[in-house]
């Protein structure tokens, strides 16, 4: 199952968070926000499909989350649990720690803001539209 969220990068995008990634559907970005990949989505968790939270809520669930911006891509993964709630109308975060909250999409992920690649940072920050696709296994 998959949730798929446009979005588009902006200047003020660093990827220097060392815990966490996040995409906003704020139209603004200021320079303190330095997990922020993305921001004006079209979707946020609280759009989702109810099937595909539930999916995220098994244990064992494995989530992807991948972000493509001009002609680059990586891939965060990390897990699903219980508690997910999938209430935000605001924002999206991947964490690597076990911490949740109503934004939290993953758990435990792979990289952070930090770990993107930083040829698809440099296209994020220029500005370039963004695709980030969600999958829950």
């Amino acid at each position: 199952m998959e949730e798929v969220i446009h979005a588009r990068g902006h200047a003020n995008v660093t990827a220097e968070h060392a815990s966490t990634f996040e995409v906003t559907t704020d139209d603004y970005l200021t320079p303190a926000g330095d997990c922020i990949l993305a921001v004006d989505a079209d979707r946020a968790p609280a759009d989702f499909d109810d099937a595909f939270v539930a999916a995220c809520r098994e244990p064992g669930a494995t989530i992807t989350c991948t972000v493509e911006a001009g002609g680059h891509a990586d891939t965060a993964i990390g897990v699903g649990h219980p508690d997910l709630a999938f209430d935000s109308g605001r924002s999206m975060v991947g964490r690597t720690s076990d911490y949740v909250d109503d934004r939290t999409v993953m758990l435990a992920s792979s990289i952070s803001a930090a770990g993107f690649d930083r040829d698809l940072v440099a296209a994020l920050a220029a500005g370039a539209d963004v695709t980030v696709t969600l999958a829950v296994e």
